[in-house]
């Protein structure tokens, strides 16, 4: 999984195979045409309201690909830049990681791509947490 360049046409593609919907299911389910349907595959990108139907029609979450994107590439936090809170959305912790991300990492490292000290300074990754991963998920990644 490429969390950095996102293709998620070919991502819906690719677990629509896996789950042997029909064209003519999904094509009444979105009331629109197959060749429609065959046109989203190729894009890259798709509208948050696409992409909600797909996630409920496949039952499968596809914004967490998003959301593992920005908490592997997004730029750490500034703590001199002075923000204004908004109240009015919810505050997320930026800290939760899937298995599909420490896996991701962890190949990184095994793969000889990043050291375990470039792997702490790139993603924010407290060190005790990182070597909580080496020891929890020895040989998987």
């Amino acid at each position: 999984m490429d969390f950095k360049n996102i293709h998620i046409g070919s991502l819906i593609k690719n677990q629509i195979d896996k789950s042997e919907i029909s064209d003519s299911r999904i094509s009444s389910f979105f009331n629109i045409s197959i060749d429609h349907i065959k046109e989203m595959y190729l894009q890259q990108h798709l509208s948050t309201e696409l992409l909600l139907k797909w996630s409920k029609l496949l039952e499968y979450d596809f914004f967490r690909i998003y959301s593992q994107h920005l908490i592997l590439f997004s730029p750490p936090a500034n703590t001199n830049y002075k923000t204004v809170k908004n109240k009015d959305l919810p505050v997320f912790r930026k800290n939760v990681y899937t298995t599909e991300i420490i896996l991701f990492i962890l190949g990184k490292i095994r793969d000889g791509k990043m050291s375990k000290k470039e792997v702490i300074e790139t993603y924010k990754i407290p060190k005790t947490t990182l070597y909580k991963w080496v020891i929890k998920y020895n040989g998987q990644a």
